[in-house]
């Protein structure tokens, strides 16, 4: 019953005034997001993005929901992983689609004044609610792939910080130091112990100094994740030595029944390499 093709034609001529309407009286006193943005460029995308989201969208008013649904999908994934948008608060986002959903309900009142007594109420009723019903799963769909592309960001980005946190430094052709800063949880732990061997096989380290000197607190499972580490660089030719021992781990080791016993350990890091070096 929503199909007509009077309506469609109305609503695709009207895109391009839609999405000036729009920009127009956009709330661009935002302090962040895309919406907030004064550069040119951003700005035009914006524009040719919410105006893509017209001519796809009054199509409802015309095509099949399998091909609708299809087409539609492309916006939906594209603005989603779209960076100036994973970089603006999703309610804001929201907001705009409210308001986007606004523009069309007025449209549907401009082309019914415009063609009086052609449409029966129940018809007119009928196009409300399929814009309002269109828009709540267009919303649902774009918040569940926003959130999805948004936590590969976080994940790309916390490997990052892993990788920088966790550097494995060549300090000559054998000799490397892992330098170990701050809180270490079990997933930190794993990220190191896999990123270590992988550095130390890849820089053909066969001397390893693990430095614990900026870690305050390591709990059972990282302390026995951090000697699963020393046996793997074992396995690989990687001798490691044990620099700045706090006495909180050496209790945790103790504890464990883990022991020092075969591994080289020194108070610091400098008497470590002085004893390397033989001096």
């Amino acid at each position: 019953m929503h199909k007509d093709k009077k309506l469609y034609e109305y609503m695709l001529d009207k895109t391009w005034q839609l999405t000036e309407q729009w920009y127009q009286s956009l709330d661009k006193s935002q302090s962040t997001g895309v919406y907030a943005s004064t550069d040119p460029d951003v700005i035009q995308t914006l524009k040719q993005q919410n105006h893509e989201f017209h001519k796809r969208f009054c199509k409802v008013f015309q095509q099949e929901n399998i091909q609708f649904q299809k087409e539609f999908g492309e916006w939906v994934v594209e603005i989603a992983k779209d960076d100036e948008h994973l970089g603006t608060p999703i309610h804001f986002i929201l907001k705009e689609f409210f308001r986007t959903q606004e523009q069309y309900l007025d449209l549907i009142q401009e082309f019914v004044n415009l063609h009086r007594e052609e449409y029966s109420k129940e018809v007119i009723q009928s196009w409300t609610r399929i814009v309002t019903k269109t828009f709540s799963e267009v919303m649902t769909w774009f918040t569940e792939e926003y959130h999805d592309h948004l936590q590969l960001k976080l994940q790309a980005q916390q490997e990052m910080i892993n990788e920088l946190s966790s550097p494995v430094i060549l300090l000559n052709e054998q000799n490397g130091l892992l330098p170990l800063v701050g809180d270490i949880d079990t997933t930190r732990a794993k990220f190191i112990l896999e990123y270590t061997l992988m550095q130390c096989v890849k820089k053909r380290i066969t001397h390893l100094f693990i430095d614990l000197s900026g870690v305050i607190i390591i709990d059972t499972m990282v302390a026995h994740q951090i000697f699963q580490l020393i046996d793997a660089l074992k396995l690989v030719g990687v001798t490691v030595t044990l620099s700045g021992i706090r006495s909180e781990i050496a209790q945790t080791a103790v504890q464990l029944g883990l022991s020092f016993g075969e591994i080289q350990t020194t108070a610091t890091l400098a008497q470590a390499i002085a004893l390397k070096e033989g001096k």
